[in-house]
């Protein structure tokens, strides 16, 4: 829904999108910093996600799992070895040339920032692999994971819908923090944590320092 202001109410924008942000705890609402408007989407609800906490976990398990063969058969593709304490330090050189992108058996790979992206050719699977955790590869963006989640043919129909890919995905994350299946750890970088789901074989993960 959208709520469009003429030019004599415009000034009650901000104030009337803070209550409406008060109201309904179970939507979005986004104040447009330049257009009269202010635009309003449902959202996924605490209780949809308790409800459905074991399908998350399982989402998360499966995410993690999918992570790790991938990225393990992305270096045996290139004949290398990833360095356990950074993985980032082995693929960063591969952004640099014709390797950033490329084909490996039915999935497309592309490397980028602190990930490298998957995309099944045939099922049109997405997952993104987080290589700034040492040899934890489960790392739960909220925006990647709910894509990976809604592109996973197994995992169709959902058992609950999902509204907004980023600020579900973020509600789910903080939902899943809160009833102890996910929990945050720090990455190879300071300042920079991630989340993974609780019940996994641990990592240890070492910071990693520039220079």
């Amino acid at each position: 829904m959208k709520i469009i202001f003429k030019d004599s109410v415009q000034n009650q924008r901000e104030s009337i999108g803070q209550n409406l942000k008060k109201q309904l705890p179970g939507f979005q609402i986004g104040i447009h910093a330049l257009n009269p408007e202010i635009n309003i989407a449902k959202l996924i609800t605490d209780q949809e996600i308790e409800e459905n906490q074991d399908f998350f976990e399982n989402c998360a398990k499966d995410y993690r799992k999918l992570a790790k063969e991938l990225i393990f058969e992305l270096a045996e593709k290139f004949k290398i070895s990833i360095n356990p304490d950074c993985p980032w330090i082995t693929f960063n050189d591969f952004k640099k040339d014709n390797r950033q992108i490329g084909k490996m058996k039915d999935w497309r790979y592309s490397l980028h920032g602190f990930h490298c992206g998957f995309e099944n050719q045939k099922t049109g699977q997405t997952i993104e692999v987080s290589l700034v955790f040492s040899l934890e590869f489960g790392d739960l963006d909220p925006y990647f994971f709910i894509n990976f989640i809604k592109s996973t043919p197994n995992y169709k129909p959902l058992p609950v819908i999902i509204y907004e890919d980023f600020a579900d995905g973020r509600q789910i994350n903080t939902k899943m923090l809160s009833l102890g299946k996910f929990e945050r750890i720090n990455s190879n970088f300071a300042n920079h944590f991630g989340i993974v789901v609780v019940d996994r074989e641990k990592v240890e993960i070492k910071e990693y320092r520039l220079g």
